[in-house]
C-alpha cells in the first residue's frame, strides 16, 4: 500500500479492543509499525511505537517482522529493528512506487547497503502491481523487483512479494531470476490451484486478515491445503483488519483473529498452530534473540 492509502484506513474509526492472548507465542510476519501508529503525516515516538510492540506481546504475539516500502520506511524499519528485540526488518521499495519510476539507481542501493544489517532479514515488500499500476509502469516494476531478487539472493535472507493480480507473471520473474531459499507470498491473495503452483515450488504463504471476509472462500481453501510448515500469519497493519472488526485500524496486536481462524480452516489446534507459525518464521527469518 501506499502511504496516503495508509494514512486514509489508520484514520478509519477507533481502535479496536484487543483479543484474547493466544494459548502459544506466535508472529506478525509483515507489519507496518510505522503507519499504523504515525500514519502519513508524521514519523512516531520510540513511546507510541514501543506501546504498541507491548500491546502486541500482551495478546502472544511477542516477534514482529516491519516492512519497508520505500526508502525512508526501510531506514526507520532498520533502526526500529536494530533497537528493538521483538523486531526484524524487511527492506524495500514498493512496486506501486517502482511502477512510478522511484526504483533509481541510487535508491536499490540504498536498500542494498540496508539489506545487510545484521537484523534486516528480508527484501520485501517487492513484486508486482497490475491492479494499481497501469501498462506504462509494468516494465520498470519488473525490473525493480529482479533488482531486489537479486539484492536478497546476494545477501542470504529472505525475499517477500507483494502479488496483487500478477500471479503467473511472478511465477515467471521468479523462474527466470531463480528464487532465494526463503520466498513469502505476502498477503496471499491467490485461489487454492495458485497456492498449490506456490507450495510445490517451496514457496511461503503468509495470510492475513482477509482470509476471515465472507467473501473469501478461496483463501480458505488455498489456506486448508498448505502445509504447516508453509504457513505464516500477518496483518499488513494498518490495511486489512479481520473480521468482525472491519472498518477500524489495524494493528499487531490484531493478529491472534487470523491465527484462530487459520486454525479453523486447517483443523489444528491453536496451540500447536502457534508453534507452528513460529517455526516457520525462525527457518525463513532467523533467530529473534
Amino acid at each position: 500500500m501506499s502511504r496516503s492509502a495508509a494514512s486514509r484506513a489508520n484514520r478509519r474509526g477507533e481502535p479496536p479492543p484487543s483479543p484474547e492472548p493466544l494459548p502459544a507465542p506466535a508472529v506478525d510476519s509483515h507489519t507496518h509499525v510505522d503507519i499504523a501508529v504515525g500514519g502519513e503525516d508524521r514519523t512516531p515516538t520510540e513511546a507510541e511505537v514501543d506501546e504498541a510492540i507491548a500491546a502486541a506481546v500482551a495478546v502472544g504475539v511477542p516477534r514482529l517482522v516491519q516492512v519497508g516500502v520505500d526508502v525512508e520506511s526501510s531506514r526507520w524499519s532498520a533502526e526500529l529493528a536494530a533497537r528493538h528485540p521483538n523486531v526484524l526488518a524487511a527492506v524495500a521499495l514498493h512496486p506501486n512506487d517502482a511502477g512510478a519510476g522511484a526504483a533509481t539507481e541510487a535508491a536499490l542501493a540504498e536498500i542494498d547497503r540496508l539489506a545487510a544489517q545484521p537484523r534486516v532479514r528480508a527484501v520485501g515488500e517487492t513484486g508486482l502491481d497490475r491492479y494499481r499500476t497501469g501498462e506504462d509502469g509494468w516494465a520498470a516494476q519488473e525490473a525493480s523487483f529482479r533488482a531486489h531478487i537479486d539484492i536478497a539472493k546476494r545477501h542470504g535472507i529472505a525475499l517477500v512479494i507483494h502479488d496483487r493480480d500478477a500471479h503467473e507473471h511472478v511465477l515467471r520473474v521468479l523462474e527466470e531470476e531463480g528464487a532465494p531459499e526463503h520466498t513469502v507470498l505476502h498477503c496471499f491473495s491467490g485461489d487454492a490451484a495458485f497456492a498449490r503452483q506456490c507450495i510445490d515450488r517451496g514457496y511461503v504463504l503468509s495470510f492475513a486478515g482477509t482470509l476471515t471476509f465472507g467473501s473469501a472462500g478461496y483463501l480458505r481453501e488455498a489456506a486448508a491445503l498448505t502445509p504447516r510448515d508453509q504457513l505464516l500469519v500477518e496483518t499488513d497493519a494498518p490495511f486489512l483488519t479481520p473480521a468482525p472488526l472491519r472498518g477500524r485500524p489495524n494493528s499487531a496486536r490484531l493478529v491472534p483473529h487470523t491465527v484462530r481462524a487459520l486454525a479453523e480452516v486447517t483443523g489444528t489446534d491453536l496451540a500447536q498452530l502457534c508453534d507452528a507459525l513460529t517455526a516457520t518464521a525462525e527457518r525463513v527469518f532467523g533467530p529473534w534473540g
